[in-house]
C-alpha cells in the first residue's frame, strides 16, 4: 500500500500565507505549459536538544534562486532576507518539529499560450513539507552511468535551477532505477562525468577530494560549497575542482554525491564495481558526521566564511 505524502497546512502564494488548499494556478499558467520556472531547495534540520528548526543556509539559496530568474527575465521584488523572513514565518505556521524541505518555486504567472521569457507576469510561491531521505541507501548507494548526457549549459543554464532541465534529470534517474540502482551518474557532451541525477560528485583518490569544476555543467551547489569547507578546514584535506574521467570512478578509493536533497550520500558500487572496499570509507564517514552536526547546530561553523 502507498503511503500518501504529508501535505503543507500553509503556503506563501501571490504575497501572503495563505491555507495550501488556496494556493492554486491555472493550467494555462505559462511555467506549467513551458517550464519557464526556477526552484530552490532548502531544507531546514529539526533539533531535540534546543527544541528548534535550523534553516541551511537560507541566504545562499534565495540568492541563487533570484539568480535563476534573473536569468528568465523576472524582477521579483524580494531580497534573500526578505524571502528568509517569509520562511522564518511559513516554518512557524507550520508548526511541525521535524526535518522539512522548503520548496520556493518563482514561475511565469500569465495564463497564455506562446513560447518567450520577455513581457510575462512572474510570481513567487513556497511551501515545506517533512522530509528524510532522498536516497534510501544514504551509507552506500549503488549508482550506474545513464545513456542520457548532462544537457549543455549553453542549452539549459546549469547554474540555474530550472523548472525544464529537470526533465533531463528525471530522465536519467528513471533510467537508473528501472535498471535497479539507487541513482545515476551522467556524462557531459564532452564526455566528462558531471554529477549525478540531481546532486553534486566527490571522489577520493590517493587521499585527495576531486570533484568536477563548475565548468562540467553542473550545478553550483550549495551543499558543494560546504563540502569543500568541511573537506579543506576541518579535515585538512586536499580538494581539487578539475575534469574528472568516467574510470576514475572505478579506482576511486571513495565517492559520494552530495546536495541539499541527497545530503551527503556514500558510493559504494558503480556499474556493479565495488567503490573502494565497496562499503562506506572513512572519509566519507567522518565527512557524514561532520555535516550533520552542523546542519543542525551541534557544532561550530567553519572557519571561512
Amino acid at each position: 500500500m502507498t503511503t500518501l505524502p504529508t501535505l503543507p497546512k500553509y503556503a506563501f502564494f501571490e504575497g501572503e500565507i495563505v491555507p495550501f488548499s488556496e494556493a492554486k494556478v491555472s493550467v494555462m499558467t505559462h511555467t506549467f505549459n513551458y517550464g519557464t520556472g526556477a526552484f530552490g531547495g532548502v531544507r531546514a534540520y529539526w533539533n531535540d536538544d534546543d527544541r528548534q528548526l535550523h534553516i541551511f543556509r537560507p541566504l545562499d539559496h534565495f540568492k541563487r534562486l533570484l539568480g535563476s530568474a534573473k536569468m528568465l527575465l523576472m524582477s521579483l521584488p524580494y531580497t534573500p532576507e526578505d524571502l528568509t523572513r517569509i520562511l522564518v514565518d511559513l516554518l512557524r505556521a507550520e508548526n511541525r518539529h521535524e526535518d522539512m524541505y522548503v520548496r520556493p518555486l518563482v514561475y511565469k504567472s500569465d495564463p497564455l499560450i506562446g513560447v518567450r521569457l520577455h513581457d510575462l507576469s512572474e510570481q513567487i510561491t513556497m511551501f515545506t513539507i517533512p522530509f528524510g531521505r532522498y536516497i534510501e541507501q544514504e551509507e552506500g548507494a549503488h549508482v550506474g552511468f545513464s545513456s542520457w548526457r548532462r544537457i549543455d549549459d549553453n542549452t539549459i543554464p546549469a547554474r540555474g535551477k530550472i523548472v525544464g532541465a529537470y526533465a533531463n534529470s528525471a530522465f536519467i534517474k528513471t533510467e537508473a532505477m528501472l535498471n535497479g540502482f539507487d541513482d545515476a551518474l551522467v556524462l557531459n557532451e564532452d564526455g566528462h562525468v558531471s554529477e549525478g541525477s540531481a546532486a553534486n560528485l566527490f571522489i577520493v583518490r590517493d587521499g585527495v577530494a576531486i570533484t568536477p569544476p563548475i565548468t562540467s555543467n553542473i550545478l553550483e551547489g550549495i551543499t558543494r560549497k560546504t563540502i569543500i569547507q568541511l573537506l579543506r578546514d576541518e579535515m585538512d584535506m586536499e580538494v581539487q575542482e578539475r575534469e574528472v574521467d568516467k574510470t576514475e570512478l572505478y579506482l576511486a578509493e571513495e565517492a559520494f554525491l552530495c546536495g541539499t536533497g541527497v545530503q551527503v550520500c556514500a558510493i559504494s558500487r558503480v556499474d556493479h564495481r565495488p567503490v573502494g572496499t565497496g562499503v562506506i570509507g572513512p572519509v566519507v564517514k567522518t565527512l557524514r558526521d561532520l555535516y550533520f552536526k552542523l546542519v543542525r547546530g551541534c557544532c561550530r561553523a567553519t572557519r571561512r566564511g
